[in-house]
């Protein structure tokens, strides 16, 4: 690559920190022009929803894993490629509108935030960043670059998370006193989780994958199959943020909107007990089961000046009479159930909600609602035809909320207090601490 990552930063993140949104690159009355970062597993879809878009062109490409790459390259063959997405930056700043973001999640702020400040519309997945002051910076970023921004919720445009929304809004249930998430996805455990330790050995990365390009920010680890790239590498602390950064943005979206949720005023979390007594593990690996537990300030939506909301994952069930309200069995193992003071709703992801009891709430109607495409409403709202539900500054608060719960895994069995405005918890350095991290030299970003 001929352009350095020190000349790449000092060009174009650098000098945008004073000066955001101060380019596009294409008549957005015609055709947008988009590059996609990322474009294997998830990124293969949504490489795919893009490219579906009728007022969307893929115009560049890019991934470390050279076969993802070729696979991509064959569908959009005038596509410029890269292996690093640096250089895509430096070299398509003034011939791209839009970028996606989907990598792993420790990779996510660098490259969301260098195209935000090369004046970048971008379409993230989730969760927007690994740590919670990244989110923080790259929210305020993109409010003062004005660009268009979607985090990867899928659901949030699709009618179970919209009429979720509506019924909550609308007082069907009245006043909230508790909300429950869970994800308890049978086999999820088994097949995504990996426990440790690392190897003993290192291996030679294949010849189709830069690995050094894919460790990026993290710290230098050695290569070996299976447990990184491609699958699990959302169970190690360097490169995900466990289940509920994978999965807590999917569940706690639509509640979020219902409730007009803001900065949690407290954290706290149990683990399994198996994790918490592994000094290796909770040094590498996020737990395969955890319950964590946020107060929040009321809000008109709710029956008292505090919410509790709980989220259980892994083999932490929600409580046996919360699970008692749905009629059928089994209790839907990935879902948002929000209990108010005329009765309850819950909400399976990506699916339709039920009223409860549900004999109650017979006559009641789902709203009338307009088929939405979550990827194509993101393109749209960027040709002005749309404003899309997901954008960074609604769900930038959302992730930061979601990520203190990764916190305070780390740090279990203690009240953490949180004050939003000084981005600091309180009464506890050490988890404090975990606010952030050190990103591996040569790897730093400017303003950061």
């Amino acid at each position: 690559m001929n352009t350095t990552r020190r000349r790449f930063l000092k060009t174009t993140a650098g000098a945008a920190l004073a000066a955001p949104a101060a380019t596009r690159a294409a008549n957005l009355n015609g055709r947008g022009q988009h590059a996609c970062i990322g474009v294997g597993g998830m990124g293969w879809n949504d490489f795919n929803k893009f490219k579906s878009h009728g007022k969307t062109e893929v115009v560049a490409i890019c991934d470390v894993d050279s076969n993802r790459l070729a696979k991509a390259s064959r569908e959009v063959p005038d596509a410029r490629t890269y292996s690093d997405w640096r250089e895509l930056m430096a070299k398509e700043g003034d011939r791209i509108d839009s970028v996606n973001v989907t990598v792993p999640d420790h990779m996510h702020f660098p490259i969301a935030s260098s195209a935000v400040h090369l004046g970048k519309h971008v379409y993230c997945q989730k969760p927007l960043c690994h740590d919670v002051a990244e989110v923080r910076l790259l929210t305020e970023a993109t409010r003062k670059a004005g660009v268009k921004t979607q985090l990867g919720t899928q659901a949030a445009a699709g009618n179970g998370d919209r009429t979720f929304v509506h019924w909550v809004k609308s007082g069907v249930i009245g006043k909230i006193r508790r909300v429950v998430l869970c994800s308890n996805r049978p086999g999820a455990i088994k097949s995504y989780r990996f426990v440790g330790p690392r190897p003993e050995k290192p291996e030679k990365a294949p010849d189709h994958l830069n690995w050094g390009l894919w460790t990026g920010t993290a710290p230098v680890r050695p290569y070996a199959p299976s447990i990184y790239h491609p699958s699990k590498w959302r169970s190690w602390l360097d490169f995900g943020t466990g289940w509920s950064g994978d999965i807590g943005c999917h569940v706690f979206d639509a509640t979020w909107k219902a409730l007009g949720l803001t900065a949690p005023r407290t954290v706290s979390a149990r683990v399994q007990e198996s994790w918490k007594q592994s000094k290796i593990r909770r040094g590498d690996t996020w737990p395969q089961s955890d319950h964590i537990t946020w107060v929040f300030p009321g809000t008109r939506m709710t029956e008292k000046d505090e919410i509790t909301v709980e989220w259980f994952d892994g083999l932490f069930y929600p409580p046996d009479d919360v699970q008692a309200l749905v009629p059928t069995k089994p209790y839907p193992p990935e879902s948002a159930m929000l209990i108010g003071t005329e009765g309850a709703i819950i909400l399976p992801n990506g699916q339709m909600p039920t009223l409860l009891p549900p004999e109650k709430f017979k006559s009641v109607q789902a709203p009338k609602l307009e088929p939405r495409d979550h990827y194509h409403h993101f393109c749209d709202a960027i040709h002005g035809t749309a404003r899309n539900e997901s954008y960074f500054e609604q769900t930038g608060p959302m992730t930061e909320a979601i990520l203190l719960g990764t916190v305070a895994i780390r740090t279990p069995d203690t009240l953490l207090k949180w004050d939003a405005e000084k981005m600091a918890i309180t009464n506890n350095s050490a988890a404090n601490n975990l606010l952030s991290r050190k990103y591996r030299k040569g790897w730093s970003v400017a303003g950061f």
